[in-house]
């Protein structure tokens, strides 16, 4: 018999930076040794842990807690990045996705897919056409990974002062596991939980964001 599964997602809160911090060590170390320099930049990775108090504090970032309240993954939302996406691709019509992290205690359980899947219905929940994300330009396997969820690739973008830049899209409302949806709260219905507080509307703009989404394999 299959057991019940007991994590779910809420948003992340101020006393949570310490897990968001260590889960993100985590994650780049494990990226070492699949052979990519994501996030090896110590200054980015300052830099990456100021901005998600930024998120956390401005409703952009979210957790997904264990059965013991431990952290096991994180999401952000976050505004349109003019180094990549410009008036063009009406970036209004998107919701852009940032910092998708799982732990490697979590492995296996499909949580970056899971995830995923919920900032889709939220997308489509607030009358987007579009989930967006930007990556790592070298990271091949991340690319496939994204590609295998119903990604596609959108261009290519090289900034100098950048080392994101592989930008994809998926249809808003798509979801890849429509019998595994996370649940909002411990007690809420997965297939009703979807709001939780947004991003504030000042938040929408782009200075010092910084990209990254990572590790969900």
């Amino acid at each position: 018999m299959k057991s019940a599964r007991t994590e779910y997602l809420r948003p992340a809160a101020a006393d949570d930076v310490p897990a968001l911090m260590a889960l993100r060590a985590e994650a780049e170390g494990w990226l070492r040794t699949k052979g990519t320099d994501q996030w090896s930049d110590p200054e980015t990775g300052e830099r990456a842990i100021s901005k998600w108090r930024e998120s956390i504090d401005e409703g952009r970032a979210w957790v997904v807690v264990g059965e013991r309240d431990e952290v096991l993954a994180t999401v952000s939302r976050g505004p349109v990045d003019r180094d990549f996406w410009t008036d063009a691709d009406r970036p209004e019509t998107a919701l852009y996705l940032y910092k998708l992290i799982v732990a490697r205690e979590a492995s296996g359980r499909q949580l970056g897919t899971r995830l995923i899947d919920w900032v889709s219905r939220l997308a489509a929940l607030e009358g987007r056409t579009w989930v967006r994300i930007d990556t790592w330009r070298t990271n091949a396997g991340l690319h496939h990974y994204y590609e295998r969820l119903g990604f596609e690739h959108v261009r290519t973008e090289a900034p100098s002062h950048r080392r994101s830049g592989w930008l994809a899209q998926r249809p808003a409302g798509e979801v890849a596991l429509p019998h595994d949806l996370l649940p909002v709260g411990p007690n809420e219905d997965a297939t009703t939980g979807v709001e939780v507080p947004r991003q504030r509307a000042d938040a929408a703009s782009n200075e010092g964001l910084t990209s990254g989404n990572g590790t969900a394999p």
